[in-house]
C-alpha cells in the first residue's frame, strides 16, 4: 500500500511492501486548471513517482491515500482521482483526504487536538475525528497561508527590495540572497507574475532567509520569529473545542531552531494548559496510515475533508 502527500512543495510517496518502505518524490507545483487542481494532470504525476520509487512495479499497490492540497475546496470531483489511478496501479482502495488530515493523523496518529501544517502554505486542523473539524487558514498565499513558507519567502524578498531602493527597514544581508537566487530585481518581478509559480518561488526564497537569520541579521530573525507567533495565532484557532493539545508538520519546522520557541510560548499565552506533542511521522505518514486503516475497515467517509472508494481491482 501506499501513502502519497500532494502539496505545494510537490508530491512525497511512501510505498509498505513486504515489512520495507520505499520513497519517491517530485517538487514541482501542483498542476491547476482555471485555479482548482487539475486532477488529471495530478494523476498522472503520482503514478510516474510510484513507478519510480516500485521496485517490482508489475505488483499492484491494491491501496492508496492520498493527502491533497486544496481539499475541500479547490478539488471539483474527488472521485476523478480515483477513476484514474485505479487501473494504472492495481488499486481496489482509495482514500482521498485533504492534506490537513494526513498531517493530523501523521502528527497525533488518530488521536484528537490541533495540528498546524506549514510548507508553501499554512493550514490547521483541529478534530477529534467525529463531531470537532476545525480548519483554520489554508486560504492561499495571496489571501492568508500566515507564517508560511510563501509567507516568509515574501516578507525577505520586501526587506531585500527595501534595501535595494533605499528605503527603511531593508536588509542588506537579503539583498545579497535575493541577487543571488533570482538575479535583479526585475528578473524576479517578471518570474512572479507568471501564472501559476509566484507561491512556490516564494517558499523557494524562506531557506536564504533562514540562513541570513541564523547568521544574525536582525530583519530575518523578526522574519521568523513573527512566522512563529502567526502559526500560533492558527493552530489555536483550530482547537476549540477541544482539549489544549497541539503538534506540527511541514518542511517549514525543520526550522524550528528559527521559530519554535516563538510559536510554542505564543500558543501558551493564548491558550493556558497547551501540552505540545512531537509529531509522529509526515503528512506522507498519515496517509499511509490512512490507507492501512481503510483496508482494516477503521475509517468511514465523515466529512468533506475525507473521502473512500473501493471496488475490485482493474487490472
Amino acid at each position: 500500500m501506499a501513502g502519497v502527500d500532494v502539496g505545494g512543495g510537490g508530491i512525497r510517496v511512501r510505498i509498505e511492501r513486504d515489512g520495507t518502505r520505499r520513497y519517491g518524490e517530485e517538487a514541482a507545483p501542483v498542476p491547476r486548471v482555471n485555479g482548482r487542481v487539475d486532477l488529471d494532470r495530478l494523476a498522472a504525476r503520482i503514478i510516474a513517482v510510484v513507478e519510480r520509487a516500485t521496485a517490482e512495479p508489475e505488483h499492484p499497490l491494491t491501496a492508496m491515500a492520498v493527502g491533497l492540497t486544496g481539499l475541500p475546496g479547490l478539488v471539483d470531483d474527488p472521485e476523478r482521482l480515483w477513476r484514474a489511478l485505479r487501473a494504472p496501479l492495481g488499486l481496489d482502495t482509495l482514500v482521498v483526504a485533504g492534506d490537513l488530515v494526513t498531517t493530523h493523523v501523521g502528527a497525533l496518529g488518530f488521536r484528537p487536538g490541533a495540528v498546524v501544517a506549514a510548507g508553501t502554505g499554512v493550514i490547521a486542523l483541529g478534530t477529534d475525528l467525529a463531531g470537532v473539524w476545525n480548519q483554520s487558514d489554508g486560504w492561499g498565499h495571496l489571501l492568508g497561508d500566515h507564517g508560511g513558507g510563501a509567507w516568509v519567502g515574501a516578507q525577505g524578498l520586501h526587506a531585500a527590495l527595501r534595501a535595494h531602493d533605499g528605503r527603511v527597514g531593508g536588509s542588506a544581508a537579503l539583498l545579497e540572497r535575493m541577487t543571488a537566487r533570482f538575479g535583479d530585481p526585475f528578473d524576479l518581478v517578471a518570474l512572479m507574475y507568471e501564472p501559476g509559480v509566484a507561491a512556490h518561488q516564494l517558499a523557494s526564497f524562506a531557506p536564504a532567509v533562514g540562513d541570513a537569520a541564523r547568521a544574525g541579521d536582525p530583519v530575518a530573525r523578526q522574519i521568523w520569529a513573527e512566522a512563529g507567533r502567526q502559526l500560533a495565532h492558527t493552530a489555536v484557532a483550530a482547537a476549540k473545542g477541544l482539549d489544549p493539545v497541539f503538534s506540527w508538520g511541514g518542511r517549514l519546522f525543520e526550522a524550528s531552531d528559527l521559530l519554535m520557541a516563538e510559536f510554542q510560548d505564543a500558543v501558551r499565552a493564548l491558550a493556558p494548559g497547551a501540552r505540545f506533542v512531537p509529531p509522529h511521522g509526515t503528512s506522507a505518514d498519515g496517509a499511509l496510515a490512512l490507507a492501512r486503516a481503510a483496508v482494516a475497515g477503521e475509517i468511514r467517509p465523515r466529512h468533506p475533508y475525507l473521502y473512500v472508494f473501493s471496488g475490485p481491482a482493474v487490472l
